[in-house]
């Protein structure tokens, strides 16, 4: 059985687009629906799905913004209400999408092609000056909040201000989010997936769902006799896990 998210900020489109894939194709299991992008972004780690219906526009992440970071893993549908005249950058190979509200003859179309075969990685078809191009004539909006530079975090009494720069990694549990810095924890509440999106990509990578690291502090990834690969940090004796999708950080020269 194939797996597949949906993700759309309106819910009506998102239960439209369920009850016609449900009649267009028995066989595809819907694992994880979001209604933001931050949240996709978060589903598709946790669910790894195989096909991922992503609305263009929503909140904190775009469908574009989604598609790129998933970057080949998964087959990409963009669901778009906008004219094909806006949709010209979509021209490239197995790249799909379809326009709402959904007809169910336009779904057999796209449930066919991704039947047929996985599709090319979006990346090989979508430039980056094509996604940009793209957002650009969708009138996506632009990340409203500018990028973090200091963790705030309550210890006791005290509100201790943490530059972000002095972070050696994040990791989320339950209801809390660890702050390791250099000069000791703290903890915050601020979920992992909100604190991805203001974080500069340059120098924080996601290496786990629920671990981000500042790559000036990691020393090496070394790859486990089970496949599993662990990040070995700098003047620490914390080994931080590696997920199956993050691995290709490390491709090595």
């Amino acid at each position: 059985m194939t797996t597949a998210l949906i993700a759309d900020d309106e819910e009506a489109p998102r239960q439209q687009l369920r009850a016609a894939l449900a009649a267009a194709w028995p066989g595809l299991e819907i694992v994880a629906e979001a209604g933001n992008g931050i949240d996709a972004w978060d589903l598709f780690l946790a669910h790894e799905p195989e096909v991922c219906f992503l609305d263009v526009r929503m909140p904190g992440l775009t469908g574009i913004d989604v598609a790129r970071r998933i970057d080949g893993a998964a087959r990409i549908v963009f669901v778009t209400a906008y004219g094909d005249h806006a949709l010209a950058a979509f021209d490239a190979g197995a790249v799909d999408y379809l326009m709402k509200p959904v007809e169910p003859e336009r779904l057999a179309r796209t449930v066919a092609k991704l039947q047929a075969g996985p599709a090319a990685p979006v990346p090989a078809g979508l430039e980056p000056a094509m996604l940009a191009d793209l957002l650009r004539r969708l009138g996506a909006p632009a990340r409203a909040e500018p990028p973090l530079e200091v963790i705030q975090a309550a210890v006791g009494k005290e509100v201790r201000l943490i530059p972000v720069d002095e972070v050696v990694f994040f990791e989320s549990d339950t209801r809390y989010t660890r702050v390791v810095h250099r000069g000791g924890e703290a903890l915050i509440r601020t979920p992992l997936k909100e604190l991805l999106v203001r974080l500069p990509p340059e120098r924080f990578w996601q290496v786990h769902r629920s671990i981000i690291v500042n790559q000036r502090a990691i020393a090496s990834a070394v790859r486990q006799d089970d496949g599993s690969m662990l990040v070995m940090l700098r003047d620490r004796d914390e080994r931080l896990p590696v997920s199956r999708h993050f691995q290709s950080l490390f491709r090595g020269q």
